[in-house]
This record gives C-alpha cells, sequence and structure tokens, in this order.
C-alpha cells in the first residue's frame, strides 16, 4: 500500500493545528494513520514548525511520498533551523 507524509487537523474551531503524519493513501484526511512525525501551528505567534529528523529521513528512504504541503514545511522548518544556530554563534 503506498504511503504519504501528509497534514492531520487538529484544534479547536478557528484555532487549526496540523500534525504530520505517515498514513495509507486511501485514509481519509484526518482518518487513521501509521505515525506522528512532526506538528505545526501556524496562529502561534512564532509560527512553530517541529519535525522528527530522524523518522522524516526513515519514512523518505522507505519510499513515502510527502505532500506539497509538507515539503515546504520541512523546507521552512530546516531555515529556521539554521537561522536559530547561526544567531546562538
Amino acid at each position: 500500500m503506498p504511503v504519504r507524509i501528509r497534514l492531520k487537523k487538529v484544534g479547536a474551531k478557528n484555532r487549526d493545528a496540523w500534525r504530520v503524519v505517515v498514513s495509507e493513501v486511501k485514509m481519509p484526511r484526518d482518518g487513521r494513520f501509521i505515525e506522528e512525525i512532526g506538528f505545526y501551528d501556524p496562529l502561534h505567534k512564532e509560527e512553530v514548525i517541529t519535525f522528527k529528523e530522524d523518522r522524516l529521513e526513515y519514512w523518505i528512504s522507505k519510499g513515502a511520498q510527502p505532500s506539497e504541503t509538507v515539503k515546504s514545511l520541512v523546507k521552512r522548518a530546516r531555515k529556521q533551523a539554521k537561522k536559530k544556530a547561526e544567531e546562538k554563534k
């Protein structure tokens, strides 16, 4: 069964947050998933994007395809992490 890395909606009405999950392609957006590997909160003062990098790389190596949104979130999260590392120096 093909596997996809995508977002799952959580949170209250008008206060959306998203979990990054690995799920089968046929499962609905908020349905059953295999593993949770990250979190995204766009409404926080500073946008919160967190990933379990090792699990993300594991699933990609096993053939899981990230959605377009997840691809852009990963890119932004890595950019933020790089920026924070430079500020600490």
